[in-house]
């Protein structure tokens, strides 16, 4: 007799389970936490973004600061390089996790393009320069507008980029 640990388990039966199926059900475990009326407003797609949207940023920032500190780049140069990483990893990273989308890639890419040119010229110039020039504090400017970014991204995601179609 072979001892278990000796052998793999077999894994030709039952459905394969994979980083997008691991995901979803840490997302769902964290939806399911939260209050019933919450989870009735709130998608469980929503937290996964949220989560994947933090990892972004932080990436973002990181790319910053390797590009800004690190090669001594200019820091229009390295902020553009951190934002288009994050923007780029988020689109990656939502549709094959959190929405796993199987749509057309290249229709999707397309739409995000826009959503994100939209997101930048909406929220980053207009709304947080708007609330500047009219006296809030420009990091409480860019904390509002951040909140908008992040309703605007999740509801294009979730409804344009990687809309279901109904069968």
């Amino acid at each position: 007799m072979t001892n278990a640990l000796e052998r793999p388990p077999d894994l030709s039966t039952g459905p394969a389970v994979t980083a997008a199926t691991r995901f979803a059900a840490l997302r769902d475990a964290g939806h399911a936490l939260l209050p019933a009326w919450l989870g009735r407003l709130v998608p469980a797609t929503a937290i996964g973004f949220a989560v994947l949207s933090s990892l972004t940023y932080a990436i973002d920032l990181l790319v910053l600061a390797v590009l800004f500190d690190g090669l001594a780049l200019p820091y229009p140069v390295a902020v553009t390089g951190g934002y288009l990483v994050a923007f780029t990893l988020a689109f990656v990273l939502n549709r094959w996790l959190n929405f796993q989308s199987h749509g057309s890639v290249g229709r999707q890419s397309q739409r995000y393009v826009l959503t994100v040119a939209a997101n930048y010229v909406l929220f980053i110039l207009l709304l947080a320069t708007t609330l500047e020039a009219l006296g809030v504090q420009y990091l409480v400017a860019r904390l509002v507008a951040g909140a908008g970014e992040a309703v605007f991204m999740y509801l294009m995601m979730r409804f344009v980029i990687f809309r279901q179609r109904s069968a």
